[in-house]
């Protein structure tokens, strides 16, 4: 797969997609971070809140959660012949994109 055709809105697929253009046309990763801000500000509030009320440690294993989820994103695209920097587009839109599954 060239660049090109794997980072269009078939293969990167954002929570909140009203961010990207009509079409199928390239996008960047502040496009994919953008389309993602209510996802990344859930992460961060959680985050912040168990580490002022339970634990520090606690905080690094949800931190250590999304690393993992990121990574086998990463891992599952790199083998299923995307290019790096579509993989790590399409990782971070879908760990975030998954992670909002239930609300």
């Amino acid at each position: 797969m060239t660049n090109e055709r794997c980072m269009t809105r078939t293969h990167i697929e954002l929570w909140n997609e009203r961010v990207l253009p009509d079409g199928l046309v390239p996008v960047s990763f502040g496009t994919v971070l953008r389309g993602s801000l209510l996802p990344i500000a859930v992460w961060l509030g959680v985050a912040a809140f168990v580490y002022f009320i339970y634990n520090p440690i606690v905080a690094a294993l949800e931190g250590g959660l999304f690393l993992a989820f990121l990574l086998l994103g990463l891992t599952l695209r790199r083998r299923s012949g995307h290019s790096a920097k579509c993989s790590l587009y399409g990782a971070t839109g879908g760990v975030l994109d998954k992670s909002m599954a239930g609300f």
